[in-house]
């Protein structure tokens, strides 16, 4: 049998994407070193100029080791027929075709096939090796509009996953012995809309499988927290974090970037939340065309309101296709990496201070080992050391008596 390593790049969907992609692949073995594949599968991202790069530059480095060479994901949508007819790859296919890898990885001639995007995953993962926690994807696509984006370009608009898959697919994984879900997808907020039923419904209806202790989920928008998902906030099987995505905090940046979020209802709904006890993370966009000083100052001086306790904020990157790439007003590299830092500097605190003033009981699903730690995350998303002469990996621990540090909680346990 030939040997597939797959490489992805990219978000949890992507993740999930290459599991599907696994768990279909019957002619062929998997293996966890490219060096040691005849075929390597790139699982690409494509929603910057630089994880295009990063993607052509990989494929670059396996050229010279002599691999095929298949492209998949949203980057097989943006780049793939420019790839294609350099003959950089052997082959490309789109999201709609992952089941057919196999059928695929026998061609003896190159193929490119990129299928559609309006479908919908029929498949069933049941077992995600060596992961401790499983991911369901509920959705594909997105119906917003944001003006940096090209991921509704590449994944198509919302829709979403039929709920008795879903939770066929979730008693599946209790049965194979996983209790933690992380519900992903393009917009997983917007689930249910073309189904007569809602992101908070899926979870109710999560929740009643035995063996379920915790659920996760990906990024919801501000404008997609409703009341029907408020009532669920008081629930011991959701995690206490919410990643909810703001992209900035300044008014007038908001309506640049396209979005459907403002900043006097998103400042209520965050400390809405916050005194249910949970910990807040964001994405946040800095250097957007258009961000002057003025406005940079007021966006900083706003999120610090916010109680916010992690953080995914990145410069921004142009993304050919955008609207955001024809703007002008252009802030330079060294301008927005500043202003990064001082986000990052204003969570790390709030953190820190968030987790000092909790000294809640820790529930951890411990995950891996690193050095003398074995390392896990708490319900708040907070990463937490254990030192221990027992083997604690995949198991739950509850932890009491702990410290505080600013890099995380630190535990032993005799």
């Amino acid at each position: 049998m030939k040997k597939v390593f797959f490489k992805t790049f990219g978000c949890r969907t992507n993740i999930y994407d290459t599991q599907i992609m696994s768990a279909n692949l019957k002619e062929f073995s998997e293996v966890t070193c490219e060096d040691e594949a005849d075929i390597v599968i790139i699982n690409s991202c494509t929603v910057t100029n630089s994880a295009d790069s990063t993607a052509r530059n990989y494929i670059n480095l396996l050229a010279k080791k002599d691999k095929k060479v298949v492209l998949a994901g949203c980057g097989a949508i943006s780049r793939g027929d420019e790839l294609y007819k350099q003959k950089k790859v052997f082959g490309v296919f789109g999201h709609s075709e992952k089941t057919k890898i196999d059928e695929f990885l026998k061609r003896e001639k190159p193929f490119f096939q990129l299928g559609n995007l309006d479908s919908i995953d029929e498949s069933i993962v049941e077992d995600f090796s060596l992961k401790t926690k499983a991911f369901i994807k509920i959705q594909e696509g997105c119906d917003f509009s944001c003006s940096y984006c090209i991921i509704p370009k590449v994944r198509g608009d919302a829709r979403s996953q039929d709920e008795l898959k879903l939770l066929e697919q979730v008693k599946k994984l209790t049965d194979n012995g996983y209790s933690e879900f992380v519900l992903t997808g393009t917009n997983i907020g917007s689930y249910g809309k073309d189904k007569n039923s809602s992101i908070a419904k899926l979870l109710k209806n999560i929740s009643f499988i035995d063996g379920v202790k915790r659920v996760r989920l990906g990024s919801l928008e501000p404008v997609q927290i409703d009341d029907e998902f408020m009532e669920l906030l008081d629930e011991n099987w959701l995690e206490k974090h919410l990643h909810i995505a703001l992209q900035h905090t300044n008014e007038e940046m908001l309506r640049t970037m396209r979005r459907r979020n403002n900043l006097k209802g998103d400042l209520a709904l965050f400390e809405k939340i916050s005194e249910k006890g949970f910990a807040l993370g964001t994405d946040f966009i800095v250097g957007h065309p258009g961000e002057s000083d003025e406005i940079w100052q007021d966006g900083l001086l706003n999120f610090k309101k916010f109680p916010i306790t992690h953080l995914h904020a990145f410069s921004y990157s142009d993304r050919e296709g955008t609207h955001s790439s024809t703007l002008k007003n252009r802030v330079r590299g060294d301008v927005a990496k500043k202003r990064l830092k001082m986000l990052e500097s204003v969570v790390f605190a709030n953190n820190f201070e968030f987790r000092k003033n909790s000294k809640k009981e820790l529930l951890v699903l411990v995950e891996d080992k690193k050095d003398e730690y074995q390392v896990g995350y708490d319900q708040f998303y907070n990463k937490v050391f254990i030192k221990s002469s027992d083997n604690l990996q995949k198991r739950w621990i509850t932890i009491s008596d702990y410290d505080v540090k600013e890099g995380g909680n630190y535990a032993s346990i005799n």
